[in-house]
């Protein structure tokens, strides 16, 4: 039976189009089958050991736990199981805090299927996967001692905090940002002040101003 032969792939992402959009492109390979596909991390948390999975793609924006929190908790009940990151995000840090957690690729959502075809593979064969605008950014970084780690004040942020200040930086107001990532407004609030608080900013000029020349010096450049 070939059907037996098909790689099992499950994905998460909060937007139906995007997840109807990859299972397309993967079904219509022959050797893949999306076994299952869902909108938040605990969902799948509470599935995942049922589904006997190949692959995990997963996106960093989910409402409650993030992508990238939700790859630590798999790999620390499933430390074999293989993971790739999808992100609308175009910032070097959360390629490596995607990889550090224990994600084998990242790719952008704005990247071809030919790319994410081309993860995919790698990946179920046992490598590790970027994109050749992430590994640019990545080299640049690691060349100019900006590694995104504790050298950066940035690093102090949780992975949520980090995309609330990406976010901000992006021209968002709290109320889009609660929007996009399905959060409160308070709780975007909170997080906010949280950021202040991390990074000494005295107020939300400070907090804005930071945040937009952090995201305009960190973003990768599309060619």
């Amino acid at each position: 039976m070939v059907h037996s032969f098909k790689k099992r792939i499950v994905i998460v992402d909060d937007h139906p189009l995007m997840r109807k959009g990859l299972a397309s492109t993967l079904e219509a390979e022959p050797g893949y089958e999306v076994i299952a596909q869902f909108e938040k991390a605990e969902d799948v948390l509470d599935n995942f050991e049922k589904l006997e999975a190949d692959l995990v793609i997963v996106d960093v924006s989910l409402p409650g736990m993030s992508g990238i929190e939700l790859v630590k908790n798999l790999l620390f009940q499933f430390p074999d199981f293989l993971c790739l990151v999808v992100s609308r995000h175009e910032v070097s840090l959360y390629a490596e805090r995607a990889l550090r957690a224990g994600a084998k690729g990242y790719v952008m959502k704005f990247e071809s299927s030919a790319i994410l075809l081309k993860a995919v593979r790698k990946i179920l064969n046992g490598g590790i996967f970027v994109s050749e605008e992430i590994s640019e950014k990545l080299l640049q970084n690691a060349m100019t001692g900006k590694s995104g780690r504790s050298e950066s004040p940035i690093d102090v942020l949780s992975d949520r905090e980090l995309e609330v200040f990406d976010l901000t930086g992006r021209g968002k107001s709290s109320s889009e940002i609660a929007e996009q990532l399905h959060l409160a407004i308070k709780t975007i609030e909170t997080y906010r002040f949280r950021i202040k608080e991390k990074l000494n900013l005295k107020n939300s000029t400070e907090l804005i101003y930071y945040a937009v020349k952090w995201v305009e010096n960190e973003k990768f450049v599309r060619h």
